[in-house]
């Protein structure tokens, strides 16, 4: 046990298990102790997901028994708060310094100011929010694809040296963007997808399980308990990284926007979560991806479409959280004010096929791929007007790879377009059409999708238009929506169309859709 004031603490925070960041990386047993703390309080404040809540509370659990085992003095410990938890660490073991990385949250960074904590640059990513802040501040405006291409291009990510004696570097294959070939529908063939390993759950994770109720019946949580899904070690998420490098990298890229109800995660990494924590770095993975493509194992418009999501996509979103906070998180430029519906929170079910398949997937995994999202429980809280701080707490709660920083540009921005058009500049709404195309929910369905009014009218078809109407005025100076506003001027029972969205809101409220 180390003893004296002079032996400083480093506080990792649940989202930082990782050995080589912030403080810990420059420290060895000997040097410091560590704490980690348990919240009740964050644990009280949403209606988590069982595989949410066990993933992060079990991987800290992991983390710390790791750094005992290497030699670390390390203080795991369940208090009403953090920052009672450190009061108290301070107490118990005469602490004077407290050294932590840079917290993920704008709120967590405020609370270790306030704390007095030592705060190290979070290098958990491969841009600081002062480097993008440097980029964008010369830029009258500025988009996720200018942001990645000076990634790839200042990372070296997928660039090929032009030769001649130059040091210019053009990107790989010719093109900085394969999007165009990533946008089949589902296959038609029955094909067989990537399998994932299933950790078998040891002791530490029984003992979480047993310690917080995660496998009891509760008002606080929902969806399936623990499966062994998702990595609560650095070694399981190296696994799930090397198995999606050899299985599913090559097939991830034409069909990573399809929707298939047998299949929740068709070729998607499924490591998102593993980032989040801290347990896999962006670096690692765009690498991996990268070594693939050159030794020949997957065509280049399936690791660049992921390249672009780790290295592009994800940063993007890390940056824009810390350039726009805190005013961001209160954004609601269509005055959107719905509840969330029941549909989603699993206290009923629904008739919508694709709201149904994408919520087995949610149940049962706490997952469900990035259009699912968008285009499916997304689409359904824009054209409903689904309040946009609810509907990023309930995607917070309920996704294992959740977080403020995560959901708040994805939600208010790209979901709800609740921010005005700063981050994507027209909403992506649609009706039943496009997930008729880029799903296989629709067969079957009550729902017709080609329908607008009845009572068989897709809801998706019905609340599309109904939400042109409703936000006709606020769309009107946006070049990109000119036609979506034309075609529905042009419909001639658009007043139908308006009083069955009536009926449909309401069933949608009811849970009786």
């Amino acid at each position: 046990m180390l003893t004296g004031k002079s032996v400083p603490t480093v506080w990792v925070l649940g989202d930082q298990l990782n050995r080589n960041a912030g403080p810990l990386a420059a420290r060895l047993p000997g040097d410091c102790r560590v704490l980690l703390v348990t919240s009740n309080s964050k644990i009280a404040s949403k209606r988590w997901h069982r595989q949410r809540l066990h993933l992060v509370l079990s991987a800290m659990a992991h983390f710390a028994d790791e750094l005992r085992v290497e030699g670390f003095d390390v203080d795991h410990r369940v208090a009403d708060s953090l920052p009672e938890g450190l009061r108290a660490h301070c107490s118990e073991f005469g602490v004077e310094r407290v050294l932590a990385m840079e917290p993920m949250s704008w709120d967590g960074r405020s609370m270790l100011k306030r704390l007095g904590v030592e705060i190290f640059r979070n290098d958990q990513f491969l841009c600081h929010y002062d480097e993008f802040a440097e980029w964008s501040e010369p830029r009258k405006s500025f988009k996720m694809e200018d942001f990645y291409r000076w990634q790839r291009t200042r990372l070296g990510i997928l660039m090929d040296p032009i030769g001649n004696g130059s040091d210019a570097a053009e990107p790989a294959g010719g093109r900085w963007n394969f999007d165009h070939d990533n946008r089949e529908p589902p296959p038609k063939d029955g094909r067989s997808w990537p399998q994932i390993t299933r950790f078998e759950l040891d002791d530490i994770d029984r003992a979480v399980i047993d310690e917080f109720g995660i496998d009891k019946q509760s008002d606080q949580l929902w969806g399936a308990g623990p499966q062994g899904t998702w990595p609560v070690t650095r070694t399981q998420a190296l696994v799930r990284l090397d198995e999606f490098v050899a299985t599913g990298l090559g097939p991830f890229g034409p069909h990573e926007d399809a929707m298939i109800a047998a299949e929740w995660k068709l070729a998607h990494s499924v490591l998102a979560s593993s980032m989040n924590l801290g347990l896999l770095h962006p670096l690692e993975i765009a690498e991996a991806a990268e070594v693939a493509y050159r030794n020949g194992d997957a065509p280049i418009n399936s690791v660049e479409g992921f390249v672009r999501q780790v290295i592009g996509w994800r940063e993007y979103v890390w940056c824009v959280y810390w350039l726009w906070m805190p005013d961001y998180r209160h954004r609601n430029q269509l005055d959107a004010n719905r509840a969330v519906p029941p549909a989603f929170s699993g206290t009923s079910s629904t008739n919508m096929a694709c709201v149904a398949s994408v919520m087995s997937h949610v149940d049962e995994h706490g997952y469900a791929h990035h259009i699912e999202r968008l285009m499916v429980l997304g689409n359904l809280a824009l054209t409903s007007g689904v309040d946009p701080q609810a509907m990023t707490d309930w995607m917070w709660a309920s996704f294992v790879d959740g977080a403020e920083w995560v959901m708040l540009p994805n939600v208010v921005g790209m979901a709800l377009h609740a921010d005005g058009g700063m981050m994507a500049t027209k909403p992506y709404a649609s009706g039943g059409a496009y997930i008729n195309k880029m799903g296989d929910s629709c067969k079957g369905c009550r729902y017709n999708p080609k329908k607008r009014t009845g009572e068989d009218a897709c809801p998706f078809t019905t609340l599309y238009w109904d939400f042109l109407a409703r936000n006709a005025d606020a769309f009107a100076g946006n070049h990109r929506m000119g036609q979506q506003l034309a075609g529905m001027r042009r419909l001639s029972d658009l007043e139908d169309v308006r009083e069955r969205a009536v009926e449909v809101l309401q069933m949608l409220d009811d849970g009786t859709l």
